[in-house]
């Protein structure tokens, strides 16, 4: 099954201040605010939901094909990416931006200040899904994920046209989009993503209710965060998947795209609903247990004990065939 994934691709640098921004600002010049914070710590992580997610597919040893826009300065983000499984070649380089950046200090009070740099992610609007799929003999499945807004509504239109189906992901970008263009990344989507904000963010943009959702959508995937999944389809009883047990949460960020890795990974493997969610549960455990989206490591008789503890050897055992992580 051949999934292309669409949507950012960037790099995080998070710095820390070991301080609190509180305490830099004066209640009677907060209309003339001009500060400089000197940080103690610098971290460089790749990121980019897009980017995480097939970073998520690869762990598992899922081939996956990255679409999205960059810069030259992509070069050794293209190298990890390709000794994790994932085809980069239908990836756009633009030759005037770099690649989108994420800029954020935090201080010692998890108080955050924070800027996103688009850059070349603004050109991933001008990239066509056909010459992907004539590259590759064909596409079973598009995921639409956060990227430049008129890039999200061009992939989807051009899946409904031509008749490939697509996974909708909008994420943080329903804050920005009206009814409208909401309801045209939703409409007819074999499977949409959210978490539970994201849900009834969904209904109120688009007016309809949840049962008019499921009515347009094949399969409804909501994320609960540590009460795990639900999953529902239009006449069906609704599945809820537990999470698997966490012992130490390190760092939130790309938990959620690394659910959505496991989860297209079982897909393709072609099981079931159930075990698509279960399996995507268990990855984000990882990455919840390391400090940026694509730190963890998965070593697959590791992941198959934790697997099984959490849900049943019988489970385990359908998953074992498929999985091929780097690490024995």
């Amino acid at each position: 099954m051949r999934i292309a994934v669409t949507g950012s691709i960037a790099t995080d640098h998070l710095m820390t201040f070991p301080g609190r921004f509180t305490d830099q600002l004066l209640p009677d010049q907060l209309d003339q605010v001009s500060l400089s914070f000197l940080v103690d710590e610098l971290e460089i992580r790749r990121g980019g939901i897009a980017a995480n997610i097939c970073f998520g597919m690869g762990s598992l040893g899922k081939e996956s094909i990255l679409v999205g826009s960059v810069g030259d300065d992509f070069a050794d983000y293209r190298s990890w990416l390709g000794r994790h499984k994932v085809d980069t070649d239908s990836v756009h380089v633009s030759e005037m931006y770099h690649t989108a950046r994420f800029l954020c200090t935090t201080d010692q009070a998890q108080n955050q200040i924070a800027t996103f740099y688009a850059g070349a992610m603004r050109e991933a609007r001008s990239i066509e899904l056909q010459p992907v799929a004539d590259r590759l003999g064909g596409l079973d499945l598009v995921v639409i994920s956060p990227n430049d807004p008129e890039a999200m509504l061009r992939h989807t239109d051009e899946c409904r046209t031509r008749g490939i189906p697509f996974a909708a992901d909008p994420s943080q970008q329903l804050a920005r989009m009206d009814g409208p263009e909401v309801r045209r990344l939703v409409d007819a989507a074999a499977y949409l993503f959210s978490n539970e904000y994201e849900k009834a963010l969904s209904e109120e943009k688009t007016g309809w209710s949840g049962e008019e959702i499921l009515s347009r959508v094949g399969t409804r995937v909501t994320t609960l965060g540590a009460k795990g999944v639900v999953i529902d389809r239009k006449g069906e009883e609704g599945l809820h998947v537990p999470a698997v047990p966490v012992e130490n949460v390190v760092d939130p960020t790309g938990v959620g795209d690394a659910f959505r890795g496991g989860f297209l990974s079982a897909t393709a493997w072609g099981l079931s609903l159930e075990r698509a969610a279960q399996v995507g549960n268990a990855i984000a455990a990882h990455a919840l247990e390391a400090a940026g989206p694509q730190e963890y490591t998965l070593s697959r008789q590791a992941f198959l004990d934790r697997f099984a503890a959490a849900y049943g050897d019988t489970a385990a055992g359908e998953v074992a065939p498929h999985l091929t992580c780097p690490n024995p």
